[in-house]
């Protein structure tokens, strides 16, 4: 039982800081169905992604226009997604071939330990190897996430409170709301060794991205920009989304995700709080589509017309599956309803590629970075693995 799975049991038994902790919710048959119709149809999709790299090569995204896979290194930030991906798939169906390249891949990965250039060492090395060693704890795993961990703290500067994310000119030091899903990590190395310098940072982190990251309405800017010197704030912008005071989706899902785990990892009321919050801002969103599947920028100028994107979409299915357990019934209904219909409808052939299709990606249509005119209504590898995830967590509700 990895870790994950652990998770929900420990939801499903009401283990977690009191607060709705004792929420049940019943899961639709007819979708538990098409989940394991999913997982089947995954199985045979990431077999196809795999006979299409060369051994170095890591999925990145899919150009079905030119029939193109568009792949990375292992240095890339999506590289532990294929991994952790597989890993999922192999937790559902038991199919050793997956596992089998699983272990592969992570050979080919385990180099990024020492990455010292990089906020994305959770994304890369936790979703991952923490992952492979929940499944099959070998000492070699753990150490790599060690050392991972001691990377990542190697980015934290005590004067703004913040591990930096993007390396830049001197004078600017950049930190972004997606670096809240890397602080998973942190509290995984302090829970092993007990040192609590993990924790302290993780903690420090997320309090100060609490504080200048959001606005009153409890939307995220997407960048800010400290004095390393001072600690002031500069600057508060975009990279990805749509304009520096716009609410850019997959922002806004990174910090769903990320206080809600911060809840979790602590018991501090203030995170499940500010989670909430961040819930009800998205969910009561005039321009939150009926069918829940944003549009890549809650303030793109062409809505209803604009692109929409599956990966925060799937990102937020599986950050309300679990914060739909903390809260009260009500909201909480509301929320495990809300990632009901995501799943539902990413899983139609709207969003679900059909198989032996799309270079062996499972959802269609995400949006990486539209003002840079990259990754533009593409299949992105984290729009796969957090859909993964969100069906495991809503399996994990049926088996009460």
């Amino acid at each position: 039982m990895n870790w994950r799975s652990i998770l929900h049991v420990a939801l499903l038994a009401g283990l977690y800081f009191n607060a709705g902790a004792q929420n049940k919710f019943t899961p639709q048959k007819a979708l538990l169905a098409t989940i394991q119709q999913n997982f089947k149809d995954a199985d045979a999709q990431y077999k196809v992604m795999g006979a299409m790299l060369q051994p170095d090569q890591f999925p990145k995204a899919f150009h079905p226009k030119e029939n193109k896979m568009e792949t990375s290194n292992s240095g890339w930030w999506c590289s532990g997604f294929y991994p952790g991906t597989l890993l999922e798939i192999y937790e559902q169906n038991h199919d050793k071939a997956l596992l089998t390249e699983s272990e592969r891949i992570l050979k080919v990965l385990a180099k990024e330990q020492y990455n010292t250039h990089t906020h994305d060492l959770g994304f890369m090395m936790y979703c991952s190897f923490g992952n492979a060693n929940s499944i099959d704890p070998k000492p070699e795993y753990k150490q790599i996430l060690l050392n991972s961990a001691k990377s990542l703290s190697t980015r934290f500067n005590p004067v703004t409170g913040t591990i930096k994310s993007w390396d830049s000119k001197p004078g600017d030091y950049l930190v972004i709301i997606d670096n809240m899903m890397n602080l998973e990590l942190l509290f995984w190395a302090t829970k092993v060794t007990g040192d609590s310098s993990y924790y302290k940072i993780a903690v420090t982190h997320a309090n100060s991205t609490m504080k200048n990251h959001y606005r009153p309405d409890y939307s995220s800017y997407h960048v800010v920009n400290y004095d390393a010197q001072s600690g002031v704030v500069k600057e508060r912008k975009t990279a990805q989304g749509y304009a520096n005071e716009s609410a850019w989706a997959r922002g806004q899902a990174w910090g769903l995700y990320g206080f809600t785990l911060m809840y979790r990892e602590t018991g501090d009321k203030k995170y499940l709080d500010q989670a909430n919050h961040i819930a009800q801002f998205i969910l009561n969103n005039p321009n939150l589509s009926p069918d829940k599947i944003p549009y890549w920028d809650f303030n793109a100028p062409n809505i209803p017309n604009a692109l929409r994107d599956a990966s925060a979409a799937a990102i937020m299915a599986s950050a309300l599956l679990e914060l739909c357990r903390y809260t009260d019934r009500a909201k909480g209904q509301t929320y495990f309803n809300t990632a009901q219909t995501i799943i539902q409808n990413l899983s139609s052939p709207t969003y679900k590629s059909a198989k032996g299709t799309n270079g062996g990606f499972l959802l269609l249509h995400s949006v990486g970075h539209f003002p840079a005119g990259t990754e533009i209504d593409v299949p992105l590898t984290y729009a796969d693995y957090y859909f993964v995830e969100a069906m495991a967590r809503y399996k994990a509700f049926a088996t009460k």
